[in-house]
């Protein structure tokens, strides 16, 4: 979080995924300004995980229209701003009153 703010990613949401799925214990969505500082931001990012001795795997950054980087127990989607509220990620992983998340039997 501290390195997507540090790089001037905007909007910078996390959602907590244990117990609701097993692909990650949190999901982490940010977006940038253009496709360039999206790609800035997920290349940096990477190298950050990377030095603190963990992995990392970049899926998108050709386009750097949606950029995954995967780093185990976390993964960060970032965006350009279109593609953010076009896939509207944050409604499908959506907690509800009881806690559930709504929308996973969906996806």
């Amino acid at each position: 979080m501290k390195s997507l703010d540090d790089d001037q990613a905007q909007d910078i949401v996390s959602i907590p995924l244990a117990g609701k799925s097993n692909i990650a214990d949190h999901m982490v969505i940010a977006e940038g300004r253009s496709t360039r500082q999206v790609a800035s931001i997920a290349q940096k990012l990477s190298e950050r995980i990377k030095q603190s001795g963990g992995t990392a795997r970049i899926e998108g950054l050709a386009n750097a229209d949606w950029v995954l980087v995967d780093a185990g127990d976390v993964i960060i989607h970032l965006f350009r701003p279109e593609v953010r509220s076009f896939y509207n990620l944050e409604r499908m992983w959506a907690v509800d009153e009881e806690g559930d998340a709504a929308g996973v039997a969906e996806a």
